[in-house]
């Protein structure tokens, strides 16, 4: 069946066929998980972090209006604020400014906006949305609780930036190399992260993520889960659940006693 990713980039359908940095998140942090989000079996109600990305990403993108219209809990509906964002939302407003305030940044995020890409890697199909694709970058928009805050890394043993915590290095290697691979070129184009923080007042931010020898490690450590990975997608292995995410909390049946 014929996709159209501009529309269909988040349907199950998508999901089933291509391989993406989140999806591949999902298997990484709980199979049985992964599973039931790419069948659709499992659709867990955003968070206000969640929205407020949405948000941030919907202006970037230049569908503010659209998102407005899907997305009416965000939004007073009585009184004399309404329309507005609720006070919970007030702070995705805040970013936008502190973006849309500094020349940097915007010259940064000019580009083609969400540009969708799909490639053959790893013994599958992988799919992308890049927020802004320049002729010389390979742009990401970032919302973060705070962009100089450390947070503990089990993977790494000590304490990580936001950009190693998020396994945003990962994301933008995946990037990298399928827009390598759609543009038939033999070097990787340079990615960056403009981030705001949720901070009052906002902080920005562009970082620099600039490291082949790090998107090689990257792509080989992809490269090496990627047959169990597939073996699960496609049936062939039992999907483990990892008993801690909210998607085995909810589906749990208890089958021991504990001490």
């Amino acid at each position: 069946t014929a996709l159209n990713l501009q529309t269909d980039y988040y349907s199950p359908e998508s999901n089933i066929r291509y391989m993406s940095n989140s999806q591949y998140k999902d298997f990484l942090t709980c199979e049985a998980m992964a599973i039931a989000k790419m069948v659709g079996e499992w659709n867990p109600e955003p968070s206000i972090e969640i929205l407020v990305g949405s948000y941030i990403h919907a202006w970037n993108e230049g569908t503010l209006k659209e998102f407005k219209e899907t997305h009416p809990e965000m939004f007073s509906s009585k009184g004399p604020t309404k329309g507005e964002l609720k006070s919970q939302f007030l702070f995705a407003d805040q970013m936008i400014d502190t973006l849309q305030s500094d020349p940097m940044c915007m010259e940064m995020l000019a580009g083609l906006k969400e540009v969708v890409m799909t490639a053959e890697m790893f013994g599958t199909e992988w799919k992308i949305k890049i927020d802004a694709y320049r002729d010389d970058a390979i742009v990401d928009l970032k919302t973060t609780r705070s962009i100089w805050e450390l947070h503990w890394s089990d993977f790494y043993r000590c304490k990580v930036s936001f950009i190693e915590a998020y396994d945003y290095f990962r994301q933008m290697a995946i990037y990298t190399e399928v827009e390598r691979i759609v543009a038939g070129r033999s070097i990787w184009l340079p990615p960056y992260i403009v981030a705001v923080s949720k901070e009052q007042p906002p902080d920005k931010a562009i970082i620099s993520l600039q490291d082949d020898e790090r998107i090689a490690s990257e792509l080989l450590r992809i490269e090496g889960n990627m047959p169990h990975i597939l073996a699960v997608k496609h049936g062939d292995i039992k999907p483990v659940r990892c008993g801690k995410c909210a998607y085995c909390r909810a589906t749990s049946r208890v089958d021991r006693i504990i001490s």
